[in-house]
């Protein structure tokens, strides 16, 4: 009787070690806003859509292109893609994925409303959907568009079923959450966690983890202190004071990758009254100095950003004189970082009539970026000392992301990863004319608008010759930076961290996915 009980004692502890084996805890220092994958085009959000749902073509750790949901695309005239779609792939309620799912998917995209960055942009070029057969897609776009199947590696792949008629809101309470991807989900609890469950059926690689627990943490000293005392497994956005310590740690795994994130000032170069700019006794100016290009010249010049990185980053970033790091599409080899001039930023703001300065507040977020709230407050004597006298206000990132939709702030820091791991991802967001009815400019936050910068993007976007396309995605880069659409500031070297034994994928677009940790 007493091995017996000792036995049921044992195998209990066995199946408790077991199920633990398998349970993966992560902390986040960006939790996502919403679970609908279409409602808002954010790194937290996109991370954790790739658990659960699949695109038809997936992106590898350095963004190249791969089969998902389509084993195979071609074109089938200039204008027409045609997308062979995986057979035998089921939604995670069992309902079998055909191509009206994906017809339903591209459609759905422009009909979220109130998306504070729609993805739109990678949806737009297809003017016409067609489902041919259950496993056969064709794509009309308007004229030659090579880059459809980087902009719908971008595009996750919902249940027509499950999804039709339903709200973000239906989605955020699960109703709708329902893909194809490696996980499930099981229930999301805003600011104090995200469960989700091995999807036992995928059609790909199986997760190593039946059961992954997301957490936000959004303090950076708590989530490598979670890390540290057990409480987490995997922390991403590791701060960068911390990362020689824990790279020391016996206990500790780091995992590195420069990322295709630049972080950015974008300048309210649009209206005649910018809410966010007053005289130097902190009135509003009837004027709007931040039209004028020298001043946002005199801006970007009164940057110290190599300061920014070693001081305010300890190393762990590179400054930043363009959209993309070099060895991305589309990289200009005409530009570069910004001299650090303060002189010659007082000069400048002199000859566009503003000798004595002015004032303004500059605002940032303070839980989504990499040290983003340190950044901030260091911006900001710089500009002072300028003659710019400069406020900070940061904020939670959901806060801000909607104040800054709604264009309430004149200076404000943000960041943007290319999704197509191309210019053109920033190019159309950040820096093409805002139109809706296009899809371009949904985070043009700025309203910076060029028509020769428009005119070499829509040119771009149709030209199929590679070579060809990059001279004018950088032609189009050139204008934008040149006229300081937006102040580039520096780009992000993304840190994962994890205990010992686990082995990640470290990637350019900065991903947090649960399926690609493994136990090493």
């Amino acid at each position: 009787m007493r091995k017996s009980l000792v036995a049921v004692a044992l195998c209990g502890a066995l199946v408790a070690f077991n199920a633990s084996a398998q349970e993966l805890k992560v902390g986040l220092g960006a939790p996502p806003t919403s679970m609908d994958p279409l409602y808002h085009n954010l790194d937290p959000n996109n991370q954790v859509a790739r658990h659960i749902f699949d695109t038809l073509i997936d992106q590898d750790e350095k963004q190249r292109l791969r089969p998902a949901l389509a084993t195979s695309w071609k074109l089938v005239d200039e204008s027409t893609w045609e997308f062979k779609l995986r057979e035998g792939v089921k939604f995670h309620d069992g309902t079998p994925f055909t191509a009206e799912d994906v017809v339903f998917s591209i459609q759905r995209a422009e009909k979220v409303p109130n998306s504070p960055s729609a993805f739109t942009i990678y949806t737009k070029a297809a003017k016409e959907v067609v489902a041919v057969d259950p496993t056969t897609v064709r794509i009309k776009t308007d004229g030659p568009y090579p880059l459809l199947p980087n902009d719908l590696s971008n595009i996750r792949i919902q249940s027509k079923k499950a999804a039709e008629g339903k709200s973000t809101e239906d989605f955020n309470k699960g109703t709708a959450t329902i893909g194809t991807g490696p996980f499930k989900f099981v229930e999301w609890v805003p600011g104090d966690r995200l469960v989700l469950e091995r999807n036992d059926n995928y059609w790909g690689e199986k997760a190593e983890w039946a059961r992954v627990i997301f957490r936000p943490i959004t303090s950076s000293g708590t989530r490598v202190a979670a890390l540290l005392s057990g409480d987490v497994d995997f922390i991403d956005n590791v701060p960068p004071a911390d990362i020689k310590r824990l790279k020391s740690d016996p206990n500790v795994a780091i995992w590195q990758s420069v990322s295709n994130r630049i972080i950015y000032l974008h300048i309210d170069s649009d209206r005649d009254k910018s809410p966010m700019v007053t005289d130097k006794q902190g009135q509003p100016l009837d004027k709007n100095p931040l039209k004028d290009v020298r001043v946002r010249k005199a801006i970007s010049k009164a940057i110290n950003r190599q300061g920014i990185v070693e001081r305010v980053l300890d190393g762990v970033g590179i400054p930043a004189g363009q959209l993309l790091p070099e060895g991305f599409f589309g990289v200009s080899p005409n530009l570069h970082v910004e001299k650090y001039d303060p002189e010659g930023a007082k000069k400048l703001l002199a000859e566009a009539g503003w000798p004595n300065g002015f004032g303004l507040t500059l605002h940032g977020p303070n839980n989504r970026y990499i040290n983003d709230k340190d950044i901030v407050q260091a911006i900001a004597p710089m500009l002072s000392r300028i003659g710019i006298d400069t406020k900070v206000e940061t904020m939670p990132a959901n806060i801000f992301f909607s104040r800054g939709s709604k264009l309430e702030f004149s200076l404000m820091l943000v960041g943007w990863g290319s999704g197509t791991g191309e210019a053109s991802s920033p190019l159309k967001s950040l820096l093409a004319t805002f139109d809706k009815t296009k899809g371009w400019g949904p985070s043009n936050r700025g309203r910076y608008s060029n028509p020769k910068l428009d005119a070499a993007l829509d040119e771009a976007l149709r030209t199929v010759d590679d070579a060809k396309r990059e001279k004018l995605l950088q032609q189009a880069t050139e204008i934008g930076i040149n006229e300081l659409g937006i102040i580039p500031l520096h780009y992000e070297v993304s840190t994962w961290a994890s205990k010992k034994g686990y082995v990640y994928k470290a990637n350019t677009n900065q991903h947090t996915l649960a399926h690609w940790l493994r136990k090493g």
